[in-house]
């Protein structure tokens, strides 16, 4: 499914667990130095319509890898910047814990994993560098980087019914463990 950006609710609400979608637009990355800035009242630069967990690494105003950050690190401020920013969609790879997971139900947004590892593959997905912020202040891979991407490869991982890939595949390998043991 090829979405575009900026999502809106409708959209974000259409997407179940395990849907493969093909992004387009602008993405703004924001690691742990950006969300604490927003989370101590810090204006966001751009639009967050689209939060991407990533530190790209940039050469001569040309993305060269951008690969996901592990997300449960923002868990202690992601469900407060989607309420306060109008977040629809947050891209990183391992999931978000429960009080993410509540609110993305509440607000209408969902958690897109990329492939780890896949830094390069999805610099080749990212148009442009659009404009960069902070970048002084908190350096090259805490900075919010705007980006046009195009058709950058995502599985919808958490949605916004509360359905997780990762409590399934959780549930189904407690089930399994169960049946080796008896």
């Amino acid at each position: 499914m090829k979405l575009k950006t900026p999502l809106d609710e409708h959209t974000v609400r259409g997407l179940t667990a395990g849907d493969q979608v093909q992004l387009t637009g602008t993405v703004v990355t924001a690691r742990d130095a950006a969300h604490k800035y927003l989370i101590q009242g810090g204006k966001p630069p751009f639009s967050l319509n689209v939060i991407y967990h990533s530190g790209p690494i940039v050469k001569g105003g040309r993305v060269i890898s951008a690969g996901p950050t592990t997300s449960i690190r923002e868990e202690p401020y992601e469900a407060d910047i989607i309420r306060d920013f109008g977040v629809r969609a947050v891209i990183g790879k391992g999931g978000m814990g429960d009080r993410t997971k509540a609110a993305l139900v509440e607000h209408g947004c969902v958690y897109l994993a990329a492939v780890g590892g896949a830094g390069v593959l999805i610099a080749d997905k990212i148009r442009k560098v659009k404009a960069v912020h902070m970048l002084d202040e908190l350096g090259p891979t805490e900075a919010f980087w705007a980006l046009e991407v195009e058709d950058m490869p995502l599985t919808v991982a958490m949605d916004a019914a509360g359905n997780s890939l990762y409590r399934r595949v959780e549930e189904a390998s407690l089930q399994r463990l169960k049946a080796l043991t008896l």
